[in-house]
């Protein structure tokens, strides 16, 4: 146990030494200012290079992606219906779906799912 403490400390220790070490000897400049601006073909820019997107848009993505990996969490339940205790598996699915209706009834009443406000 000690030689695993003793070595990890070393591994925290060389790889700090070797991140302040790159630090110093980078040649970056943080406040480059033509790096900094976007590039198009040599010309100024004719518009923002940076373009707004729609706030509820990123949410409902979110909002999508949470509840596929819910749907992906579903599927091995699905598959250890036969090979568990039949009372802790519906135990389980139950306080699992009763959550997954309990944020889509958030996300209902939050007025989220609706695309136009």
């Amino acid at each position: 146990m000690l030689i695993l403490l003793i070595l990890s400390t070393i591994i925290v220790i060389i790889s700090n030494i070797l991140m302040i070490i790159s630090m110093i000897l980078s040649k970056k400049s943080l406040m480059d200012r033509e790096k900094c601006s976007p590039f198009e073909c040599g010309f100024d820019p004719k518009s923002l290079a940076r373009i707004p997107f729609s706030l509820h848009f990123f949410l409902i993505t979110v909002i999508f992606l949470i509840f596929d990996v819910e749907i992906a969490l579903i599927f091995p339940m699905i598959s250890t219906f036969k090979m568990v205790n039949l009372y802790s598996w519906m135990k389980t699915s139950f306080f699992f779906i009763i959550m997954l209706l309990i944020g889509l009834y958030h996300e209902w009443n939050q007025n989220m799912l609706n695309w136009t406000n």
